[in-house]
């Protein structure tokens, strides 16, 4: 790209989340991009020529305005259902009015396949009957059926440095050794996609051409069950592997989750930081068994991906989670 070759302006929807984060930085450091950063809070201190706005995903209008001087959108708000939706809703709503349409990748989920077992590719029906998470993802991908510009990108459990959920609440719970060899209850594929790779491919996304309206599962071709991807995080940790009984995970799960989940909503209500122990859910142990494998073969063959293996992305992951500090908690 020439010095004085125009950047393409792309509107980044849900720009101070895990994901997002990593998009704004992945095209702030592209020779063609000049991303926009946008959300509830502005982005300060973002790498490269980007610029930063306050907006609310949900309000249709804000959406509007600011499409007026982007060429592209990637959604990745994250939330909870309700947002979720709304947002998408505003979205599509907005994308209608702008003459010419602009190209939309919507960073979906593989929860959009619910309950659906083995191996499953792109033309598998969405069905959304796993949790409202999933049902919340599937809605979104229905109301973009009426808008032909968009790309949507469905991946699996996205890990990686900074990742509050699978990299750092997995890791605290196996350095508390709260968490640990499950044997058979965690035998299901963990369809691992190292964040970099997600925003990877969202940048591929905007930029090849005849891909509208289509959608790319993405993970680790050869997914570890969850076992392995706990014994290999809690390795590079530098903690044991122990065995967790499952009287152990019942009194986890069903005796001391509730009241630190309590402490949890409390800390929320006062508008004050919770430290730990943070609770391990239901739904972890009901995921850890879930036989559901993505294929990813479309997103090798039309998007070109490769993949950050899981030698490379967990030390990444343990020595993020280490050096932030994060460690067992009492």
């Amino acid at each position: 790209m020439t010095p004085n070759a125009v950047r393409q302006r792309v509107l980044l929807l849900g720009a101070s989340g895990f994901i997002g984060k990593r998009v704004v930085s992945a095209l702030a450091h592209s020779d063609w991009a000049a991303p926009v950063a946008a959300g509830f809070r502005t982005m300060p201190g973002a790498v490269g020529p980007t610029g930063a706005i306050r907006l609310d995903a949900r309000d249709s209008a804000a959406i509007v305005r600011a499409l007026a001087d982007v060429d592209s959108v990637v959604n990745c708000v994250a939330g909870d259902a309700d947002t979720i939706v709304a947002s998408g809703r505003a979205l599509f709503m907005a994308c209608a009015t702008k003459v010419p349409a602009p190209r939309v990748v919507s960073v979906s989920s593989m929860m959009v396949y619910g309950c659906a077992a083995g191996a499953v590719d792109e033309a598998a029906p969405l069905v959304g009957d796993y949790d409202a998470y999933s049902a919340a993802k599937t809605e979104v991908e229905r109301l973009s059926q009426s808008y032909r510009r968009v790309v949507h990108l469905r991946p699996g459990i996205v890990y990686g440095p900074g990742s509050p959920l699978w990299t750092g609440r997995i890791g605290e719970w196996l350095l508390e050794q709260r968490l640990g060899d499950l044997g058979s209850a965690a035998l299901g594929p963990c369809n691992l996609v190292h964040v970099e790779d997600v925003a990877e491919a969202v940048l591929r996304a905007l930029r090849l051409p005849g891909i509208e309206g289509e959608a790319f599962n993405l993970s680790l071709p050869m997914a570890p069950s969850w076992n392995e991807y706990f014994r290999q995080f809690a390795a590079a940790l530098g903690t044991g592997f122990v065995p967790i009984s499952r009287s152990r995970l019942r009194a986890e799960l069903y005796l001391r989750a509730p009241s630190l989940k309590l402490a949890e909503v409390l800390a929320r209500v006062r508008h004050t930081q919770y430290r730990g122990p943070y609770p391990l859910r239901p739904w972890l142990l009901r995921l850890c068994s879930h036989s559901l494998r993505l294929d990813v073969t479309k997103a090798e063959r039309v998007l070109g991906m490769r993949w950050v293996s899981l030698d490379e992305g967990i030390p990444q992951s343990a020595k993020w989670l280490l050096s932030a500090g994060r460690g067992p908690t009492p």
